[in-house]
Order: structure tokens, then sequence, then C-alpha cells
């Protein structure tokens, strides 16, 4: 069991004010957070992101993928989609991102897929969770902070994918709810805030079928005294506006009324701070151990244009793992 909001935030403080570098590990509500030194982390906590890892290099694993899965039925699905519309043409939410957990059953361990698996972020909580995830929540370099919202997802399969992608309404309107939402988040903690590349589009590889994500880049300034904040700095920007909605509280009490499962550590965010820069991702693309039972969190943001069908098989289309 890990720390609550109040004393992980604390403890982040102290140690960007000390310049000790330390990862961190927060849950979807912010009650069951991790805050470890690097030392610290290696019994626990693997990790392997662009700034840093703690593992060695370990022999390929060379077996094919068993991959079965049963997801939330449709009838089952389609009552927290209804909830979430009602919401929307009330007016009380904007966008909301609604997820839904899949059983998997598969011959490759957490651990194994945690190796295997092609991700920029991957980290695997020993005994619990497994994510491989194309999410940058922030990063902070030389006082700049950034965030890299995803939103708009396509199977490359698609006939001009990019192009139906970029002129897909439903896509727009969520990504530029998403874009404004992280803007204002990042004017909490910076100065000089501006949005640096919009809608930009990475190719993701799975065991499936390869998509196309859809991001874009806001960044600010930091004060120069930044690492001696850097907890408060960090929650006063979650959850990450990506994996909830606009706007952000009202759509949180919504999200709880429509999912009616927990969510865990899955969309919380995962991170390392060296003592002065900082790296950290949104915990998407996430399967963790229930019981013995392995169990794939996934979903998709809702807008007034979405369809209940297309939302749930995007939700399905998204329940893979990155082994080629």
């Amino acid at each position: 069991m890990g720390m609550n909001k109040e004393d992980a935030i604390t403890k982040m403080n102290h140690y960007g004010q000390q310049g000790i570098p330390f990862v961190f590990l927060v849950d979807f509500d912010m009650n069951d957070i991790l805050v470890l030194t690097i030392d610290e982390a290696k019994d626990r906590l693997l990790y392997s992101i662009p700034s840093g890892t703690n593992i060695e290099p370990v022999p390929i694993i060379k077996k094919e993928v068993e991959w079965h899965i049963t997801p939330v039925s449709y009838e089952k699905y389609a009552p927290g989609f209804e909830v979430i519309k009602s919401h929307i043409l009330n007016g009380d939410t904007y966008l909301l991102n609604y997820t839904q957990p899949t059983k998997v059953s598969t011959n490759f361990t957490l651990e194994e897929i945690f190796s295997a698996s092609s991700a920029p972020y991957k980290v695997h909580l020993k005994g619990c969770f497994t994510c491989f995830s194309p999410e940058i929540f922030v990063r902070i370099q030389d006082r700049k902070i950034s965030s890299f919202p995803m939103k708009g997802t396509i199977d490359v399969a698609v006939d001009n994918a990019r192009v139906v992608l970029k002129n897909d309404r439903k896509e727009l309107a969520e990504h530029n709810t998403i874009v404004d939402l992280i803007r204002n988040d990042i004017s909490i903690v910076a100065n000089q805030v501006e949005v640096e590349k919009f809608r930009y589009i990475d190719h993701i590889e799975t065991n499936q079928k390869d998509l196309l994500q859809m991001s874009s880049q806001i960044s600010g300034i930091l004060p120069e005294n930044y690492p001696e904040h850097i907890g408060s700095i960090l929650f006063s920007m979650l959850p990450a506006g990506s994996i909830t909605g606009a706007p952000k509280p009202k759509t949180l009490e919504i999200i709880k009324k429509a999912e009616k499962y927990n969510r865990g550590y899955y969309t919380g965010v995962f991170g390392l701070f060296d003592g002065r820069s900082l790296d950290s991702c949104v915990l998407i693309r996430f399967i963790e151990n229930q019981d013995g039972q392995l169990v794939y969190k996934s979903g998709g943001g809702i807008t007034f244009l979405s369809n209940c069908q297309a939302e749930y098989e995007e939700l399905i289309k998204k329940v893979y793992v990155p082994i080629i």
C-alpha cells in the first residue's frame, strides 16, 4: 500500500529541494502512491523510459504471442455510454474518457510482456501490472515544461488512414478539447504557455494491427526554483486531462457513475526525476494481475458526436501488446 496525495507531495518536494533523484507511481484516484529513490525502486518496480532504465539487457524471448481476449459485453458497455451521453447533452461534460476491463489469456507473463514489448515507456510493478505506454504526461528540461496529450486512433489498414484521421470531426473535437484543457493545466504552474505542435501523428506497431495515434505538444516556462515544488507542480495537473475529460472535476464524478469499476494504477502516471529534469508517462496500454486473472484496461474519449458501437470497437482495438 502506498501513501496519500499530501504525503507524496511533501516527499517529492523534499527530494526536489535536496536534488535527490526518485521515481513515482500515482494511481488514478491518487490514494495509493509510490515515491521511491532509485535504489528503493529496484526491488519493486522495473522501468524503461527515454530518460533512463533500471533493467539489465535480457535475452530475446523467442515464442509466438498467444493472445485471447474476453471484452466486457456490448450489453454491459452500452448503459455506461448512455449515462455519459445524457450528461453531455445536459452540458455537464463535453468530453469524457470511458474505459472498461477486458479479460486476457496469454502464454506470456507480465514480466515477459514488459521485457519483450516495444514502447517508449515501459513500467512493471512486480506482481501487479505491466504498462507499455506510448503517451508522455509531462517532461521538464531547463525550466521548460511540456505535455503531449494523445487523442485520436485509427487502424493503419484503413484507406488513406492519415487523411481520414485528420479530417474526422469527432476526433478533431476531442483533440481540440484536450489541447485546451492541458493548456489550462500548464498555465496553473507555468508562464508563456503555447501550443508548439498541433495534431502530429505517430505509428504504433502491435501484435494485432498497426495503429496511427494523434498528439499535440503544449509547453510553458517554470520558475527557477521549480525543483523544490516538483510534487506540487505535478499534482496540480493530476489526474491527466487526456484520460479524464473536461471540465475535469464534474467529468471525474460522471466517470465513477458510468464505469463502476476501479481503474487502480491504470490511467495514473509514472515518472523519473533526476534532480533537475523530469520525464513521465500516462499509464495507458495496461495489463494487470487480478488474483491470477490477467485484465487489460482500455477506453476512449466520448463526445456529442460519439457512436456507441464505434467506441466499443475502439476499446477492443486497443487491447494489444506491442510485441512483433
